[in-house]
């Protein structure tokens, strides 16, 4: 894909060589339906192959920075065999495409980060989270298991009693708690994240870019160590789209959600 057929990413080149990549479906908390979710996909392979982009920074547009999966694409799965295999290969590419990106990937987590969301959060090389962003892996919430990103991550950044914990309760972390712990790199003022995020991707553009690069490739070695229970989380997650749980756990949220409006 080229940048022009995005439909729900924009796309702003700043100087040095640093592309902004912003989610944008504020109406929805820029939740990934069908169409953004393969975009999700897609886009890494195309900031690799551009060669003016040295570094890249992802965020949300408006107060979120992505509230997961739309639920209609998930109700919609429900029990759908065909649509179940499209949204596991499309789960495992995301996963490996953020990680062979040859491009640091800078992430400013200006608000709520949750399922698909939180994937490119926190894949992303670099993660800056505001002091009152939400994050929440909610796959067990939605009643399947914690597929996505969690057991090839988490359990690195965070140690497994702390991954066990948070990924079986799917209780929300504030930016504060996520850099105490250790699941992102900074927490900086709400007001700060953005600027904060330039700063970072300004700096790594100026540096030693094939020795930053190199530094990303050799560091992924040990999520792609993982790759093996990652795809094992993945298929474990997909057989949830057949049971009973998973409609459940999609009213729960869709009623919290009503009640939160």
């Amino acid at each position: 894909m080229q940048y022009h057929e995005f439909q729900h990413i924009l796309f702003e080149k700043r100087e040095p060589h640093i592309l902004w990549v912003t989610l944008n479906r504020p109406e929805v908390l820029n939740a990934a339906n069908v169409r953004l979710h393969t975009e999700l996909v897609e886009v890494w392979q195309t900031i690799d192959r551009d060669p003016d982009v040295h570094v890249v920074v992802v965020t949300g547009a408006g107060r979120a920075f992505s509230a997961g999966g739309d639920l209609q694409m998930v109700e919609e799965a429900y029990r759908n065999y065909d649509e179940v295999l499209r949204i596991l290969d499309e789960a495992r590419e995301l996963v490996y495409n953020m990680l062979r990106c040859g491009k640091p990937i800078v992430s400013a987590i200006n608000g709520a980060a949750v399922g698909a969301g939180l994937v490119v959060a926190l894949l992303a090389d670099i993660s800056i989270a505001a002091e009152n962003a939400r994050l929440a892996d909610g796959h067990v919430r939605m009643g399947v298991a914690a597929g996505d990103h969690a057991a090839i991550i988490w359990p690195l950044l965070v140690g497994m009693a702390k991954a066990k914990y948070y990924l079986m309760t799917s209780d929300f972390i504030s930016g504060k708690e996520a850099e105490r712990i250790g699941l992102v790199s900074l927490c900086v003022p709400d007001e700060d994240v953005l600027a904060k995020a330039q700063e970072v991707a300004e700096n790594l553009a100026t540096g030693p870019r094939h020795a930053i690069r190199f530094t990303k490739r050799a560091l992924n070695q040990w999520l792609l160590q993982a790759g093996p229970i990652f795809d094992h989380s993945l298929a474990l997650e997909m057989l949830g789209f057949f049971g009973e749980d998973m409609m459940k756990g999609v009213d729960g949220l869709r009623k919290r959600r009503k009640d939160k409006k």
